[in-house]
């Protein structure tokens, strides 16, 4: 049985330095930031990190939203296609600040760019 992508990575330890680094990435960038003013932090890094898990094949522990439903308000505030950019630029980063490996990095970026449709409601 081949790996998983989640296991590629490095698991639960990796996923979890990836989200923490990633949201440092993104809270710092005044042009996505203000999309997060009402969020709970702590939450939002452990949804994310279970849904990571789950979208790289790892165990599914996933309980939250669909994209789109998720998403849904921010698309009203003004959601858009250079924000959903920025943010995969800061995912780019953190995995590239990470030393993943050029392949696993692309396989990443692909799922991440699978989703924008959703993200974005169209």
């Amino acid at each position: 049985m081949s790996e998983s992508l989640f296991e590629k990575l490095g698991g639960a330890v990796a996923v979890d330095a990836a989200v923490d680094i990633f949201y440092r990435k993104v809270l710092s960038d005044d042009s996505i930031n203000h999309f997060f003013d009402d969020t709970d932090l702590q939450a939002q890094r452990d949804k994310q990190k279970s849904f990571l898990t789950m979208a790289f094949g790892g165990p599914n522990a996933y309980e939250g939203k669909d994209l789109r439903s998720a998403h849904a308000p921010l698309v009203e505030r003004g959601l858009n296609d250079n924000h959903f950019g920025a943010v995969a630029g800061h995912l780019k980063a953190t995995l590239d600040e990470l030393d993943v490996p050029s392949d696993l990095t692309d396989e990443v970026m692909g799922i991440a760019a699978s989703t924008q449709d959703d993200v974005l409601n169209r």
